[in-house]
This record gives structure tokens, C-alpha cells and sequence, in this order.
């Protein structure tokens, strides 16, 4: 799942980037079965300094969210982010942070429907200095 998250990421970059997720103290990593027993999404949550749009600091971020494309809009993904957002919750976060790639429609809507308001756009540049 996370290959289809990150397609750009080789399948060692993916298990080197669950192994750093699941090391870190202030975060977790949640899944959802299907009534197979076969997972059918994830979402690794986080705690940050900050992030654009919220008030208080630290703060809870969603890092990755992704729900198999076939069973999308069954309350997967609502489940995961509510399991993430109690996490946050627990260890005293009163805000949620998260990002969607600016082509992500998909993403932007889910979010919108689960209660997360857009607060920004952005175009990000690099320039390699070599």
C-alpha cells in the first residue's frame, strides 16, 4: 500500500520509511482489515513542531493516509483518520495537520469531508547546488 502511496518510492525506501514511522515515540501507525482478514488501508500519524494553520503547538499529522481504491467511500478512511485523531488526542493534541499533493483530488475531498479545512496552496521549488 504504501508503494501505491509513494509510486516514486522503491520497495526498500517503503519498508526503510515504516521501520523510521514505527521507531519514533510520537507516532503510530493504524490499519484497516477487510472482512477477509486482508488489510485494506493505513495511516501513519505523527506529532510536529507545527503546521500551517494551527494554533497550537505540538500538533497532531496525518503523514500518510491510504485506502485501497476498491473499497473507498465505506468509511475506511474515516475510520483510520478517527483512530489517528484519538491518538493525538490522547497524548494532548487539540489540532490535526495534514497535506494532500495539489493534483490529489481525491485526497482534498476526503479530507474536506472528514472535517479538515484547507489553509493553504503552495508551489514548492528546488535548485540543486552541484
Amino acid at each position: 500500500m504504501s508503494l501505491a502511496l509513494f509510486p516514486e518510492a522503491t520497495r526498500e525506501d517503503a519498508l526503510s520509511d515504516i521501520e523510521t514511522v514505527r521507531s519514533r515515540p510520537d507516532a503510530e501507525v493504524f490499519v484497516v482489515e477487510r472482512p477477509t482478514g486482508m488489510l485494506a488501508g493505513f495511516v501513519e500519524v505523527g506529532e510536529r513542531a507545527y503546521a500551517d494553520g494551527c494554533d497550537t503547538s505540538p500538533v497532531g499529522y496525518i503523514e500518510a493516509w491510504y485506502v485501497d481504491p476498491d473499497v473507498r467511500n465505506q468509511g475506511y478512511g474515516r475510520a483510520l483518520l478517527e483512530a489517528a485523531e484519538a491518538w493525538a488526542r490522547a497524548r494532548g493534541r487539540r489540532e490535526m495537520g495534514s497535506d494532500a499533493l495539489l493534483d490529489n483530488e481525491t485526497s482534498q475531498r476526503a479530507h474536506e469531508r472528514s472535517g479538515y479545512q484547507e489553509v493553504d496552496r503552495i508551489v514548492q521549488f528546488r535548485k540543486s547546488l552541484l
